[in-house]
């Protein structure tokens, strides 16, 4: 492993202003062009120019912490971007001089090369928040659908081989906090206040530099996943079919059956194919949030509640036994969802391949028409899913059928296990 010196010598605090008297270059959220918004500057390189809190990678950031610190990479390292550019072309669109309409991540992250090419010929180490790129899909599900007639390969969107072709993105958060605090109708001091006490103090600029305004949080990002024609998604005359789907890696990758999210993703993509061969697009918002955003651990830990509270696993307490573990039932907080539909400028979604009225109601306030809204089939629910999709629909989630009673959701909120 190659060692490399890092000079460390005296530690620069950043939690105040240089006393050299510079600002830091102006960000202008919502500028309608990119030399008038500024660049992100995140990185120690060029520490007298940082212009935001936080750092690149979002939850991987810690990783690189520790690479420099054992010696494998250079903290000095900029990222040769050549030839990184996107194959496939997202934006400029309206939203994203909007302020207001996109606040949680960069519109401009994936154009930095192009956008800020003066700023990086200076020497400026400005990176990358999105990259985009073309792939292949390849899911045991989609074959099933060859092989039982649903999906005829075109070629094209659908190869023979059961693959699909597909544009995709990843992304990683960029919050303009004023936006994010007028987003969830809080102050904004109060929204940096917490940030910094529920993160042990983490980054003390969040409450000392008032004159930064964009964070990257060390969370999880969101990848996206496009059918069909990019260049046309944002066309409101052209069908769209989405959907915006929350991580359960339990059973989107490994196939468990206590939910239904691998069944509703996977129906959700053949959908998606359906509408792309028929001149259509199709879109999957895939986002990092873990057991409702609250983690693996409390996910499992909430599993053997439910198991072995009395009278077993019941739709009734589904909720409940989330809140008595986490204290709250649900911290995804669908408010920022829709960001990522206005970086790719949609105005309308024909068929919502979901149930959640928590993800539509976010949508349509966020000014997005959605039409028919599509529920996961009665046979693709699995067995011991069922506890689950009754209970969400009890609470609120799309249904065509019958809503079965809400009994007993709230009457044994803070009992625990007892009841």
């Amino acid at each position: 492993m190659t060692k490399h010196n890092h000079d460390i010598g005296h530690i620069r605090l950043l939690t105040h202003p240089n006393s050299n008297g510079r600002r830091p270059r102006e960000i202008r959220w919502g500028a309608s062009r990119p030399d008038e918004r500024g660049p992100l500057i995140a990185t120690l390189t060029d520490v007298n120019e940082r212009n935001v809190i936080g750092a690149h990678g979002g939850s991987y950031g810690v990783y690189r912490a520790l690479a420099v610190a054992a010696g494998a990479l250079d903290p000095r390292h900029q990222p040769d971007l050549t030839d990184t550019r996107p194959p496939r072309t997202v934006g400029p669109h309206a939203s994203w001089h909007d302020a207001d309409r996109i606040v949680s991540l960069d519109p401009y992250g994936h154009l930095v090369s192009d956008a800020f090419s003066d700023e990086l010929a200076a020497g400026l180490n400005i990176q990358p928040t999105i990259a985009v790129t073309t792939a292949h899909i390849e899911l045991p599900e989609i074959k099933q659908a060859i092989a039982e007639g649903r999906l005829v390969p075109d070629g094209s969107v659908l190869r023979g081989t059961g693959d699909v072709v597909v544009t995709k993105a990843a992304i990683e958060p960029a919050w303009h906090l004023p936006g994010v605090a007028k987003r969830f109708g809080i102050k904004e001091r109060d929204l940096r206040r917490t940030l910094f006490e529920q993160t042990a103090g983490m980054y003390p600029e969040l409450v000392t530099r008032g004159d930064l305004e964009v964070f990257l949080p060390p969370i999880g990002g969101q990848t996206v996943y496009l059918f069909g024609d990019v260049d046309r998604i944002a066309e409101p005359s052209v069908p769209l079919t989405a959907r915006v789907h929350d991580e359960c890696n339990g059973s989107d990758v490994f196939g468990s059956d206590i939910c239904t999210c691998r069944p509703y993703l996977t129906h959700a993509i053949e959908e998606c194919v359906r509408s792309a061969q028929e001149g259509g697009t199709g879109l999957i918002a895939y986002f990092r949030k873990e057991g409702r955003a609250l983690g693996e651990v409390t996910k499992f830990l909430v599993y053997n509640a439910r198991k072995r509270q009395a009278g077993g696993d019941r739709a009734d307490a589904y909720f409940a036994r989330t809140e008595c573990v986490a204290g709250v039932q649900d911290v995804r907080f669908q408010e920022l969802m829709p960001d990522v539909l206005h970086w790719l400028g949609i105005r309308r979604i024909d068929r919502f391949v979901s149930m959640s009225n928590v993800k539509y109601d976010a949508i349509v306030a966020s000014g997005i028409e959605i039409g028919e809204r599509v529920k996961i089939p009665d046979d693709l629910v699995p067995a011991d899913a069922r506890v689950e999709i009754e209970a969400k629909i009890a609470s609120g989630y799309y249904t065509e059928g019958s809503i079965p009673p809400s009994t007993g959701l709230a009457q044994i909120k803070g009992r625990g296990l007892e009841e």
